[in-house]
């Protein structure tokens, strides 16, 4: 389970199953309040499993360790460098009788050997089929060769309320499998992880804990409503305070591991900001929430579907957003290829605007170079910026430029602290639209060079003259 100090889509359908609200009652006499979650419990636990992952990691080397002269003495006694076997503990959901089990992508990132262990105690080695890190999840499949696997159906995120009961299914701290219940406590919660990837999470007071990551968060009625994975806490235990992804979001990424496409996420080409009391009294809206759109890129599906600076997003396929976050969230579970219903409020009325639901375009392609020749860019690896590269490459997919790659040490372009990431806007005053314009600018030969990069969101300059 992911520790936090402020605590650690798809082009596919997706069935699930709608329970009705009106279903659940509240207990109403002491007879109530004495029955058990046994029943249950006996129900919806033989579907959880515990998961066991081994890695082999390298400590931190003391370079004195690895002397020649220092091992003729101490031989391997001392040397730290050589891999070390690291196990990790999680639990994970079966979610089909085919064998596909859902976990976290914490718990299985970089592990060369995965084992399942059932419920009743049998064990299967795991195949890695998907991991994504953004959403934190991951499948894996296991071979039931003709036993039977019990499985959890999925309910819908959102028929659940705050104030329905739950039930925590996990191993924690390796004891064994565990149950505890609790209630909904949040919904809609964003900001909880480092992640950039889309965050809606379900809050719950049931106790998780360490090893619980992956595990299920049921429902009374024994449906999966989302999978544990993260606490709050500063000390590692359980504060009552646990989240959940959706199980939404988790059946989506399940129904990219069956189709075996991998996971493509729709990108809207929007940046978008929360609207605050202040923001909204400024646009004369009457009250805060919903999405402002602060920027567009240019020709993407927001500004083709009809979006402007100063919209703001009320609703995704007729759902409330009330942040970026949970706007990403909606849309990340949509199919790829068709179209969503926005409700747009701008200067006091309400449209209906389709947003065309398409992944990130390489517009224009990377078109990757090695830079040569006598200029301060000299040993650099660049490519174009596109939206699709960017996030392949951990960056804003609204900036615009050329994007170094990787600087050759030693070479003039490592003297200048040009880094990787950086992103060349402009050369002398000019515009850099491309690599190949990158190319013509350098070959120039000006006296001096004054080279605007962008990193981290600023732009600064790096200045070199010709005798440099």
């Amino acid at each position: 389970m992911r520790r936090m100090l402020i605590m650690p889509l798809l082009a596919f359908a997706v069935t699930v199953t709608v329970a009705s609200a009106s279903a659940q009652t509240v207990p109403h006499d002491r007879t109530a309040l004495t029955q058990s979650f046994a029943p249950l419990v006996e129900q919806v636990a033989p579907a959880v499993v515990n998961i066991y992952a081994k890695r082999m990691v390298r400590q931190r080397a003391n370079p004195l360790f690895d002397d020649p002269f220092f091992g003729r003495f101490f031989g391997d006694v001392f040397r730290r460098n050589r891999p070390k076997e690291e196990r990790s503990l999680g639990s994970g959901v079966i979610m089909d009788r085919a064998g596909l089990v859902v976990t976290n992508h914490h718990v299985v990132a970089d592990a060369e050997d995965i084992t399942v262990v059932l419920n009743d105690r049998r064990e299967f080695e795991a195949r890695l089929v998907l991991s994504d890190e953004d959403t934190d999840l991951a499948v894996l499949s296991i071979e039931p060769e003709g036993g039977y696997l019990p499985f959890l159906r999925v309910r819908s995120s959102d028929t659940i309320r705050v104030g329905d009961i739950v039930l925590a299914i996990g191993n924690p701290f390796g004891v064994g499998q565990t149950v505890t219940s609790g209630i909904i406590s949040g919904l809609a919660r964003s900001h909880v992880t480092d992640s950039g990837g889309p965050q809606s999470f379900i809050q719950t007071d049931a106790a998780v804990n360490p090893g619980n990551s992956g595990g299920a968060l049921v429902g009374i009625d024994g449906l999966l409503v989302g999978v544990n994975t993260a606490i709050f806490s500063r000390s590692g235990g359980s504060h009552g305070v646990g989240f959940a992804i959706p199980a939404d979001l988790v059946a989506a990424v399940v129904q990219a591991a069956r189709n075996g496409t991998g996971l493509v996420r729709a990108w809207v080409g929007m940046e978008g900001q929360d609207l605050t009391a202040d923001l909204a009294q400024g646009i004369g809206r009457e009250k805060p929430g919903g999405v402002l759109v602060a920027d567009l890129y240019p020709g993407g599906a927001a500004e083709r579907a009809g979006l402007r600076q100063g919209d703001v997003v009320l609703r995704v396929d007729g759902r409330e957003v009330r942040d970026p976050a949970e706007m990403q969230f909606r849309i990340a579970t949509l199919p790829i290829g068709g179209e969503v219903d926005l409700t747009v409020w701008r200067r006091g009325e309400t449209l209906s605007l389709a947003l065309p639901l398409e992944a990130a375009p390489e517009d224009p392609p990377r078109d990757v170079v090695d830079l040569t020749g006598s200029h301060p860019l000299q040993g650099a690896k660049v490519g174009n910026m596109s939206p699709a590269f960017a996030l392949e490459l951990d960056l804003d997919p609204m900036q615009r430029g050329v994007v170094i790659l990787a600087v050759r040490r030693g070479a003039p372009v490592s003297r200048f602290d040009f880094r990787p990431g950086d992103i060349i806007r402009g050369i002398n005053g000019q515009p850099v639209k491309g690599t190949r314009g990158l190319d013509r600018r350098l070959a120039d030969e000006p006296e001096q060079w004054v080279i605007d990069v962008l990193r981290a969101g600023r732009v600064h300059q790096v200045r070199a003259r010709r005798n440099s």
